[in-house]
This record gives C-alpha cells, structure tokens and sequence, in this order.
C-alpha cells in the first residue's frame, strides 16, 4: 500500500464528516473553477462583445455537456475501479488501471474533438439555434473542441488521484488555469476585439495548461500512482471494467444532457432575451450544482474504498452523511443564488428585462436544488455499492422521461406555455427519482453484510462485472 501525504484523505477509519468534508471541499471549488471558464466567457463576451454574443455562446451549453458528459462518466468509472483496488491493496491493479486510464483520457479526447468540428453545426441547428446567432454558436463550439483532449487528460488525472483522497492538488492546478483563463478573456475579447473567437480560444489555452499540470503532477508520484506519457497503455480487460461503471454513468449524463437540450430547445422558442436570461441563469445554478455534485463523487469513492477494505459497517454512514451534508449546502448555497441573484445576473447582461426573465429561473431551480443533490449523491451511494446499471434506469425514467413528458404534454397546452411552467419540471423529476433511489439503496445495502472483514453475499450480475 502506499503511504498518505498530507494532502490525502482516509476513507476507511476515523468519522466520516471531517473525512468526506476535507475531500469533497476542495473537489467543489475545483469544479467551480473549472465551471468559471465558461462563465467567464459569458461575462467577457455579455459586456464586451456583439449584440448576440451572449445568447450565442450561451446556447452551447447543453450541448458542450451533452458531449462531455459521457467521457466524464468514463472518468468516474476510473476512480471507483482504483478507489477499490486501492482499499483491497491490490497494487498491481491499481497500477493497471492507472496507466488504463490515460490511454482512455487520450481516445476520449479525439472522439470528443471530433465529433465537436464535425457535428457541431448539424447538432445546433437541430436545437433550434436562431438565424442571427448560429454562426457565432458554431465557431465558438468548434475551437473549443479543440481543448478536448487537454480537458480529458485533467478528468481522467483528477479520478487518479481521488481515488487515494487527494483533491487539493486539482484545485490548485485549475486556480492557475483559471486565473490564465479570465486574463485572456479580457485580452482577446475587449482589447482585441476577438468576439467568441477569442472567448474560445481563451478556454481552449486554458485547458491545456490545467492538464499539463496534473500530468506533471503524476509523473512526480511516487510507488504505483507515478505515470509518464510513455508508461501509457489500453489494457481492454482493465479497459472494460472501466467502461462497465464508467459507460453507465456517462450514459446517465448524456440522457440527462438530452432532456436538458430538448428544454433549451424550448427555451430558444421565446427569443433571444430569454435565451440570454437563461444563460446567465445556469451559470448561477451550475455552481450551486458542481458544489452539491462533489459529495455524489466523494460519497462514490468513499463507498468503493470501504467495500474494497471489507469496511461494511461504515456504509450506512457515509451514505447518511453524504446525502445530508449535501443537502444542506444546496439549501444554503441555493437560496444565496435567489437572494443575491438580481446583482449577479446583472454581471452576465445588466438589462432590467433579462435580469427579471432570468430570476424566473433562478426561483424554480436554485431555491429547489438540494432535492437534486439529495438525488445526484445518493447514486452515487448507489453506484459505490457497484450497481451501475440500476441508478441510470432511474435517472432516464425517473428524471429524464418525467422531464419530457411534461414538456410535450403540460407545456404545450397554451394556458400552461410560460417559463415558469417549464421549469418547474426540474424539482418534480428530482423528488421523483430521489425516492426511486432510495428505494434502490435499501435493497441493494441487504447484499452486504453489516459487520467488517466478511465477505458480501453473491450479489447479482451487475456488480459481479463491475468488479
């Protein structure tokens, strides 16, 4: 086994909140840092671009997650399968799965940045993108595809060390690429007058340098965690239980992102200031959310490290804690967002119109956003309990399918045709699909046993090919 440095947190002994908290703090802030580089496009380029900059960039935000989500969820995959051959002291697993990893990040990397240069048009005029603004969307999407591959090296390398309870080092690295990154927006776009070209490029360059960074980072480790470029490999075997955790997840995020999508799509239909309202908007949420996102990772590693160590009684524990620790930063982060958010609206368009459409928004998704935590972290108990499958049935059906049925029945009706209708959509397939959860956990958590050091019952297929 390896031994912990001060930046590492254990997982498998001591109480579970300082724990999961030294943990999932600094994995927030560095999803919010790494969030900001598009907010920081939408501030730059609201302020200082073109008429219809903001709703142009602002647009490929379903998108851009629609495309990531997957190779994302590839990611998670990596750091559950690691956090568990790590906790078990299966070193030469570990070391496999690493040098696996990379070779995943690289091929996630092309297919991403291909597909964004090839389909990114087609797909945004699918989405309904309006005639003044789809030439904008379109350039401003395809160079950063062109960050792709840097952007997955820094997921992949940031899963890698998760997995031993290290995020601080992530964070520091994407401090710096976000610093780089809001210079360069305000070099390229307001004293070159670059418009979304600039803001892209911006992104892109910034990308790059957070992934340098945690490439540097793992070729200086030490023991089975040290990788170099040339120690780089695709072992299918350790490559498919990646993908058997990873795909199912990412699968869950790209439904997740279609539902989204079709709701921009109907979003798009009132115009460009409710698009520009809306954008805005999601930028305040999106930080709400990537802070209550990081308990589901953590809560996921903390499963998959105990279960590998045989730590069963510490299950029920860290699901019970994660889930309310979750909870209440949404409850807290969220209502900040509804109270402070006239003001933080007006840094993205300071026009009254679109600060009054855009809190519309804010309302029916901030103030509501702790059911989506409690949702997104209790599958992520339930995937650290190695069911993969399960939770991502749930989110298409439970989530998704309830998100649009109620757009192509509800909304279409005309009385019921508003913004605010649309969006109450979101807390009704959270409270839905957290309960389906729930359900999940507790009949999934029977499989093990509640004492330490046993070996769990024979679980079904699911978990069996996780493994």
């Amino acid at each position: 086994m390896f031994k912990k440095n001060s930046h590492e947190v254990c997982m498998t002994s001591g109480p579970v909140l300082p724990n999961l908290l030294a943990m999932t703090i600094p994995l927030a802030l560095s999803s919010v840092f790494q969030f900001l580089f598009n907010a920081a496009d939408l501030v730059v380029v609201g302020n200082f671009a073109s008429e219809h900059s903001l709703a142009a960039v602002g647009s490929t935000c379903a998108l851009m997650n629609l495309n990531v989500s997957l190779f994302v969820g590839v990611s998670l995959g990596a750091n559950a399968l690691i956090a568990r051959y790590l906790g078990g002291g299966d070193d030469a697993r570990v070391k496999d799965a690493i040098r696996t990893s990379y070779g995943l990040a690289l091929l996630s990397g092309v297919l991403m940045t291909t597909a964004g240069l090839l389909l990114a048009r087609p797909a945004l005029e699918l989405m309904q993108s309006p005639a003044e603004t789809l030439d904008l969307s379109t350039t401003y999407y395809q160079i950063c595809s062109l960050g792709m591959i840097p952007m997955m090296f820094f997921n992949f390398g940031s899963a890698i060390l998760r997995a031993k309870g290290d995020t601080r080092r992530p964070l520091y690295f994407l401090l710096a690429a976000g610093v780089l990154n809001f210079a360069l927006n305000f070099l390229f776009v307001k004293f070159l007058h670059m418009d979304v070209v600039g803001a892209a490029i911006a992104t892109a360059i910034s990308q790059g340098l957070s992934a340098y960074l945690i490439i540097r980072c793992l070729g200086r480790e030490e023991g089975v965690f040290k990788m170099r470029f040339r120690d780089m490999q695709l072992s299918w075997r350790t490559a498919l239980s990646i993908l058997r955790i990873g795909v199912p997840a990412g699968f869950q995020g790209v439904v997740f992102s279609l539902s989204n999508i079709v709701i921009q799509s109907s979003i798009n239909g009132f115009g460009p200031l409710v698009m520009a309202s809306s954008a805005a908007a999601m930028n305040l949420e999106g930080i709400v959310w990537l802070t209550m996102s990081s308990f589901s990772q953590c809560a996921l590693t903390f499963m998959s490290q105990n279960i590998g160590a045989r730590r069963y009684s510490r299950l029920n524990r860290v699901a019970f804690v994660s889930c309310a620790s979750c909870a209440v930063a949404g409850l807290v982060l969220g209502n900040l967002a509804y109270l402070f958010g006239p003001t933080l609206l007006g840094l993205f368009d300071s026009r009254p119109e679109v600060v009054e459409s855009g809190m519309i928004r804010v309302f029916w998704v901030c103030c509501f956003y702790f059911l989506c935590g409690l949702m997104d972290t209790l599958c992520g108990v339930v995937r650290g309990l190695g069911h993969n499958v399960s939770p991502t049935i749930v989110a298409l059906v439970g989530a998704c399918g309830f998100r649009l049925l109620w757009i192509f029945t509800i909304f279409q009706v005309e009385r019921f045709h508003t913004e605010s209708v649309l969006f109450f959509s979101y807390p009704a397939s959270w409270i839905l699909t957290f309960v389906i959860h729930l359900g999940c956990y507790i009949l999934f958590r029977r499989n093990y046993p509640q004492g330490d050091g046993s070996r769990p019952q024979r679980l079904n297929g699911e978990r069996a090919n996780a493994m």
